[in-house]
């Protein structure tokens, strides 16, 4: 049975300072920075890939470009990144919960946002909690048939979605998965037929030299 590699990388760090889906969706300066680390690291370290695939948002366009891998890209918006300041707002509307302002209200204000999203609580809002989680999984299903390494660059809640959905552990575990994700991290997983085998999460190799920790960012 052949091996399938599915690579993840989270895009650089994004417009810290936005309070929006449209203000947040670009790297900063930071952010363009690591784009370039990773890419120095992955054309040493992986060499090729079988395809290269990213989402149709600025910050994860601007992270391959930043990247400079060989292969073509492909756009598919199923790597796409949930809209959390949508979600947020609506929370907000029906809760009176207030949007948070730092990592550590983040932190408080995630599990309860996700929760209220997976049991449907939310009305007025892009997508559903289940569709977000599918979306993605069928992409995966796509790829693993393809077989061959693929190198996706998509986002922290698509990657913390999908390994809560492969070790089903539901809302909470999902939040508790996205926290510690860093910008430009890298996640492996090695697949036998329907079987999926996480191999690494959240490495920042091309951050590791003590001039590059100041670019160990999470948000």
């Amino acid at each position: 049975m052949e091996l399938s590699e599915i690579i993840l990388v989270r895009h650089g760090q994004a417009n810290t300072g936005a309070r929006n889906e449209a203000s947040y969706d670009k790297l900063s300066p930071t952010g363009h920075q690591q784009a370039i680390w990773l890419g120095d690291y992955l054309r040493e370290n992986l060499k090729t890939c079988d395809r290269l695939i990213c989402g149709s948002l600025r910050r994860h366009r601007e992270t391959v470009k930043g990247i400079n891998f060989p292969e073509n890209v492909q756009i598919d918006p199923r790597v796409n990144e949930m809209r959390y300041f949508d979600l947020a707002d609506e929370f907000k509307l029906q809760t009176r919960t207030p949007i948070p302002n730092s990592h550590e209200e983040f932190i408080s204000h995630a599990p309860k946002l996700f929760n209220s999203w997976y049991r449907g609580e939310l009305d007025a809002v892009h997508e559903s909690y289940l569709h977000f989680a599918q979306r993605f999984k069928n992409l995966i299903t796509e790829l693993i048939a393809l077989g061959g390494r693929s190198l996706i660059i998509t986002s922290g809640g698509v990657i913390s979605m999908f390994i809560a959905e492969l070790f089903k552990l539901g809302p909470d575990g999902f939040a508790r998965l996205l926290f510690p994700i860093y910008n430009s991290s890298i996640h492996k997983f090695h697949c036998w037929g329907d079987e999926i085998f996480m191999v690494g999460y959240n490495a920042t190799p091309h951050l590791d030299a003590k001039e590059r920790h100041y670019a160990q960012t999470i948000v």
